[in-house]
């Protein structure tokens, strides 16, 4: 268990693993979708301390449908942390997947594949 800082209330953490059945049967095809849509879409990739950014190429794939494949990735790997970063000026667009310690392990062999 961790602590919420901000109130200091103790937090299960759930085990580092994927739960697929946390998505239904009737998102699924869209949930591929998005999957191979950012994995086009992925232009670049940086090693964090705790996991990794992606650098998205936004005429490959909308903020909108990023922030959707989000949606469904929170369900089935409830313990990692999300961040878009959006430049200014129409600069690069970066998510960052991170996240407690495992976590950077999982994404390096999930990434991967």
């Amino acid at each position: 268990m961790a602590t919420n800082v901000c109130c200091n209330a103790e937090i299960f953490e759930t085990p580092i693993a994927c739960r697929l059945d946390a998505i239904s049967a009737g998102d699924h095809a869209r949930y591929n979708e998005l999957r191979q849509m950012l994995a086009a879409a992925a232009i670049g990739k940086c090693e964090l301390p705790n996991g990794i950014e992606v650098q998205i190429s936004t005429e490959r794939m909308a903020l909108a449908q990023l922030a959707e494949w989000i949606s469904f990735e929170r369900k089935c790997c409830p313990f990692l942390d999300f961040r878009i970063d959006v430049a200014p000026e129409s600069g690069p667009v970066w998510v960052s997947l991170t996240g407690r310690e495992g976590v950077k392990e999982f994404l390096a062999h999930a990434f991967t594949k």
